[in-house]
């Protein structure tokens, strides 16, 4: 009897030291998570203002009011030296009509703007106007910069 005592006593303490020792952890630490989830929302916003056309234009100021759009829109850009892009690809007047009829998504209901130097030719305005409003594009807009009070 003093037998079976001693070896259920000792059999039974190590079962249940191991089955403590090797339990699952039912927690989990989302301290990491989060941290990593604040490091992308900074990064994003710092670099969602960097995302926009990098074509530099000196844009002449108005007084109109901004455009409401639900897609973004296929931006055309005219500098100081007449040079044309596509958002930041350089272009040629001739090329335009079919990489706009590549671009388009919604075909010829795409929203288009086009941006222009203040200091860009009128004519080359006007002919890269009429090129994508005779293409069938009819949504076009002028972007400008909002009027400065001086």
């Amino acid at each position: 009897m003093a037998m079976q005592v001693g070896s259920g006593q000792a059999g039974g303490s190590r079962r249940g030291r191991r089955r403590r020792r090797h339990a699952p952890m039912s927690e989990i630490n989302v301290t990491p998570m989060v941290d990593v989830m604040l490091v992308l929302l900074i990064i994003f916003m710092v670099a969602a203002p960097l995302l926009t056309v990098g074509v530099p234009i000196d844009l002449p100021e108005t007084s109109a009011k901004a455009l409401e759009g639900d897609t973004e829109p296929i931006t055309i850009s005219v500098n100081a030296a007449g040079e044309i892009f596509i958002q930041d690809t350089p272009i040629t007047i001739e090329e335009i009509v079919p990489k706009l009829e590549a671009i388009a998504a919604n075909g010829y209901e795409e929203r288009i703007y086009v941006r222009g130097d203040q200091d860009a030719d009128y004519g080359t305005m006007m002919k890269l106007m009429g090129r994508i409003s005779a293409a069938g594009f009819k949504r076009l807009g002028l972007v400008t910069l909002e009027e400065r009070d001086s």
